[in-house]
């Protein structure tokens, strides 16, 4: 492989891993925002904020990451993207300003009202951010991205059937995915109502996403038919593999497997993340923008991949430190609770 097409690679491995912890991050939100009144939603509120607390800011590194590639390895992607798709990724850039302001500020709240307002911006923006982010996704996808600064629509670019699909699964995503990891935190927490709670949770998500994405094949035959025609072909073995893993999770989650779950879940949101690339593959701007049209200079391109390998030294092993001690933390602390 060359230079490119290696910094391809790297950079869905950031789009992936900030869907499936900052993803799981967001779906933690959505339950809070349906756990119910005050005391009554208070053990699942707990067990939350237990779960995400240390975690939630670290996630965000991959968005962070995600961002700095595509600016330096594909500008003319960045730029693309940036102007045309302003609208969304704004409401995205606040929504992560809000949610994160209120999920501290709600912890250091003395106040019953205190608490329910930040809670209720913590929760609201757990559910916008993931939409407008599926929508975006949706608009460059569906090839409403054209070359150039603000070169496609600022309203239709994210305003359309495909963006709508894209942010509806996103959601229902993203609370799946929290679901299914709160089950072994439960678990794990010796709170045996709140896994049953979070069991049926994560069942009746997985079942109505499972529905959304069937339905959204009618949707992306009519709105996006290269990307349909790319998902049906090339990228179909990805495809069964995200409906094989998404089954295999049900199956897992109706015998209250909640470790393996959580790997199953994974790899079936990780296999419809790869088979969006592998559809449109060469294309980084449907419907004529190429990786290597797309792709900085060799040499920048090659400092890029030297610099990132480097920073993994120091990022992969601190990560991996941080979820370790995590796991430990949030048991203890809901075990003494």
């Amino acid at each position: 492989m060359d230079p490119a097409q290696i910094l391809l690679l790297v950079l869905w491995v950031g789009v992936t891993c900030y869907a499936l912890l900052g993803g799981a991050d967001f779906g933690g939100g959505i339950w809070d925002l349906l756990a119910g009144r005050s005391r009554a939603g208070m053990p699942e509120r707990n067990l939350i904020e237990n779960s995400i607390g240390p975690v939630w800011e670290a996630n965000h590194v991959w968005l962070i990451f995600v961002l700095v590639v595509l600016w330096t390895g594909f500008s003319p992607v960045f730029a693309a993207v940036m102007s045309t798709l302003y609208i969304p990724l704004t409401l995205v850039a606040f929504g992560i300003i809000a949610r994160g302001s209120a999920f501290a500020f709600r912890k250091a709240s003395p106040r019953l009202w205190q608490k329910r307002l930040f809670g209720g911006a913590f929760a609201v923006s757990s559910v916008l951010t993931p939409f407008f982010l599926g929508a975006a996704a949706g608009g460059v996808a569906s090839g409403r991205v054209p070359v150039g600064l603000a070169a496609g629509n600022i309203v239709t670019g994210w305003l359309n059937p495909t963006s709508m699909l894209g942010g509806v699964l996103a959601v229902g995503t993203c609370a799946y995915l929290a679901a299914i990891y709160l089950c072994d935190d439960a678990v794990r927490a010796g709170m045996s109502h709140l896994v049953e709670s979070f069991r049926t949770k994560a069942l009746i998500t997985g079942l109505c996403v499972g529905v959304v994405a069937l339905a959204g094949i009618a949707v992306l035959r009519a709105d996006a038919p290269r990307l349909f025609d790319g998902l049906t072909h090339r990228a179909l073995p990805l495809v069964i593999a995200s409906a094989v893993f998404g089954l295999l999770s049900l199956v897992l989650l109706w015998r209250r497997n909640f470790v393996l779950v959580r790997i199953t879940g994974a790899l079936a949101v990780t296999a419809v993340l790869w088979g969006w690339p592998l559809a449109q593959y060469p294309l980084m701007l449907p419907p004529s923008l190429t990786l290597n049209e797309a792709a900085a200079h060799p040499a920048v391109l090659t400092a890029t991949l030297i610099s990132l390998a480097v920073g993994a030294l120091l990022l992969v092993p601190s990560l991996a430190l941080l979820f370790l001690l995590q796991g430990r933390w949030s048991y203890r602390s809901d075990a003494s609770d």
